[in-house]
């Protein structure tokens, strides 16, 4: 299945946080900034940036003087044994953070074998996960997070999936016409959040940005109750900032 698949600021991010990380890497005694930033190429404000993303999560750690080596999550990640389990602490440790510090639940969501899945959440009591009262597999047209998985597959990928399974109404604000949504999903810029506007749940606003890493397809995405929809833009803008350290996981 082809992707439609074009690069977003988060995927930069990541993609310069590889660079550094390599970087880093190779100089098992430990790199300055100032080495990273003439290895790299990278501007040093955007290098501090990063570091200071690497450093909260892990990836990186300050030697005495100063020097940047490999930190423990970096390590284990890149080891061949425990990677999986690895990779899912590392992920919820993110969304953990993700949670607090955007006041929102948030999901890890995947396409996978054709379906809609839930990879991941943070939720809390102050921050509950919405109420999956229609599966999720089935609920794609509805939900930002299944418009954001739809949206990085083809014409035919998304025209199969709907074929799949039928949009129902679940709101009287859901897309049911297939035209419609298929339009609307091609007109939409991959730099720009889905949202779900009450479209799966009454009293419930959603957003979702795509966590796109290789040939997998994903999304970050986050879910407020309607009383704080006012927050929605500014949520959304916290989570898209958020989604590199997600894309970096997943990409090492």
């Amino acid at each position: 299945m082809a992707l439609k698949h074009e690069p977003t600021a988060p995927y930069h991010s990541a993609q310069d946080a590889l660079r550094v990380l390599e970087t880093v890497a190779r100089h098992t005694t430990g790199v300055t900034d100032t080495e990273l930033a003439r290895t790299t190429n990278l501007d040093p404000e955007r290098l501090t940036t990063l570091l200071r993303m690497l450093r909260r999560e892990g990836y990186v750690e300050q030697v005495g003087d100063g020097a940047y080596v490999s930190g423990e999550a970096l390590t284990r990640l890149s080891s061949t044994h425990g990677r999986d389990q690895a990779l899912r602490e590392q992920l919820q440790r993110t969304l953990d953070e993700l949670r607090d510090s955007i006041g929102a639940a948030v999901y890890i969501s995947r396409y996978v074998d054709g379906e809609v899945t839930i990879a991941q959440y943070a939720d809390g009591p102050a921050t509950p996960a919405v109420n999956e009262w229609v599966d999720f597999r089935s609920s794609a047209h509805a939900t930002a997070l299944g418009k954001s998985l739809l949206s990085q597959l083809d014409h035919n990928g998304r025209r199969d999936h709907l074929s799949r399974h039928r949009m129902t109404r679940l709101t009287s604000r859901t897309i049911t016409n297939d035209k419609l949504l298929l339009s609307r999903l091609e007109a939409q810029p991959p730099t720009v959040p889905h949202l779900d506007l009450q479209e799966y749940a009454v009293g419930t606003v959603c957003a979702a940005v795509p966590i796109t890493a290789g040939s997998s397809v994903g999304c970050l995405a986050l879910s407020l109750p309607i009383d704080q929809a006012h927050r929605l833009r500014q949520a959304t803008d916290r989570l898209n900032r958020g989604a590199a350290p997600v894309l970096l996981s997943l990409a090492i």
